[in-house]
């Protein structure tokens, strides 16, 4: 029976992160799975075109991927999105499935990063893990001292409660110098600054709260632009640094995604 690892991103045109993350998930995942053959596909159009013009690159949206397991006889498909929430890229994703889920023997798909209950508390500690220098919970001296603002994507979609959610539950947990924004949801910059005031750090750590360091980390949250998050804050008063890592790269974030493909099955 042939086996097949389809894993669906958002994408991202940066090839250093997309190598760092995205390629770090799909290799992560098909480690654990040896006898899987491991295909890639994207939910974004535009990245999926700026690709194709600026680098020839092609990259499979989820129709043609699954039309192409179909077309090379595999069976047996498990599909594990990186999408960090329930969302409007997820729905996408599930909606060109459905058409070829007759096509094999067995399919199943995996749930985003943020889907049960356990999963907000796996994700809050992979995220503290990577910066042990500002977990309260153990350095009691970063109590009161620094800030660390995660900028989450933001959606219309209803699954943007996630974010607000995260937030509290980063706190519930101890770390109470953490607070989750977004770019195109809730909560926006001005609330988080209004909440960092209130906490009153000597200085703000930014860090994207992305499977990816592209374009909203680099422009968005760290740019020279007024607006961006880092000369936001500074204004606001706050000794402010970066780090420009998307959370794709954290093992821990990796070892959820696994675990959502072995939950599905």
């Amino acid at each position: 029976m042939k086996k097949a690892l389809l894993v669906v991103s958002f994408g991202t045109s940066h090839k250093e992160t997309r190598d760092k993350t995205i390629g770090a998930i799909e290799q992560f995942l098909s480690n654990a799975y040896p006898d899987r053959e491991l295909r890639r596909a994207f939910t974004s159009g535009m990245i999926m075109k700026v690709l194709k013009k600026r680098d020839n690159i092609h990259i499979d949206n989820v129709s043609e991927a699954m039309e192409k397991l179909v077309e090379e006889g595999f069976q047996d498909v498990i599909v594990q999105p990186t999408h960090i929430i329930n969302g409007e890229e997820y729905d996408k994703m599930a909606e060109q499935i459905e058409p070829f889920v007759t096509s094999f023997d067995n399919i199943c798909v995996g749930k985003a990063l943020l889907t049960s209950s356990e999963d907000y508390e796996e994700v809050c500690k992979a995220i503290m893990e990577e910066v042990p220098e500002l977990d309260t919970t153990k350095n009691k001296s970063a109590k009161g001292e620094t800030a660390l603002v995660l900028m989450g994507h933001g959606t219309g979609h209803f699954a943007d409660s996630a974010y607000t959610a995260l937030d509290y539950r980063f706190k519930a947990l101890g770390y109470e110098n953490v607070f989750v924004g977004t770019v195109e949801g809730y909560p926006e910059l001005d609330l988080i600054v209004e909440k960092v005031k209130e906490y009153a750090p000597k200085r703000v750590v930014l860090m994207p709260f992305m499977v990816v360091a592209g374009d909203h980390a680099v422009n968005d949250m760290a740019g020279e632009e007024e607006d961006s998050w880092k000369n936001t804050f500074q204004n606001s008063g706050f000794e402010v640094s970066c780090i420009l890592r998307g959370i794709g790269e954290f093992q821990g974030i990796q070892q959820i995604y696994l675990k959502h493909t072995v939950d599905c099955q």
